[in-house]
């Protein structure tokens, strides 16, 4: 495989080796917060509600910014959302909309934060019908594909897939919303329902 800057040279997409003589996808191949959270978090799975609501939430807010600046805002989506507590979030007024609005620390976006807390409801919805609070974890993980993906490089990874636009279409059905199938192609990586590594990258399979 290739160093980092030598296949930004050549415009390869595949796996690179870091300076730490790591092969990553080729997006985290510079240290940093990008690098860091590909080596810890991406495709890993996470439990519980709160969770998994969290991750939704994120990948809505960042459709048309870069995973960079949400990473670096987390802390402060964390604080400023109650640590993604569903029911808290549920139960916010107009008061709340209007502050989060205002702080600058987040996304200020009015129809991303209306739909955090549409979704948290609609979340809340779920409980009686699909597994309590284990809800939105157990219906998200209800579409995994029978087999992952294994890309070799980044122009074989694709945006969406019939899991995701299924589970967007279901998600809508129930209420939700910003959970089109691109958004839910990237919460399912993020959540390990698919490994989302490239071939060759040192974290290939171990998401689980």
């Amino acid at each position: 495989m290739l160093s980092a800057a030598y296949a930004r040279i050549l415009g390869m997409s595949g796996p690179v080796i870091g300076e730490d003589g790591v092969a990553r996808c080729p997006w985290a191949a510079a240290p940093g917060v990008m690098r860091e959270y590909h080596d810890t978090e991406w495709g890993v799975r996470v439990r519980g509600e709160s969770a998994v609501f969290e991750r939704l939430t994120l990948e809505a807010f960042q459709s048309g910014l870069s995973w960079s600046t949400i990473l670096n805002k987390r802390p402060a989506f964390r604080e400023v959302f109650d640590g993604f507590d569903v029911d808290k979030i549920a139960a916010y007024d107009d008061t709340k909309r209007e502050s989060l609005l205002a702080d600058a620390r987040i996304v200020r976006n009015r129809l991303k934060i209306n739909a955090t807390i549409t979704n948290a409801r609609a979340t809340i919805e779920l409980r009686p019908e699909v597994g309590g609070e284990a809800g939105l974890e157990e219906l998200v993980w209800s579409f995994r594909p029978e087999r992952s993906p294994a890309p070799e490089s980044s122009d074989q990874v694709q945006a969406t897939s019939k899991e995701s636009t299924a589970l967007s279409k279901e998600l809508k059905r129930r209420g939700f919303v910003f959970v089109g199938p691109t958004t839910m192609h990237a919460l399912m990586e993020a959540i390990g329902i698919v490994d989302p590594h490239l071939a060759g990258c040192h974290r290939r399979g171990s998401g689980q």
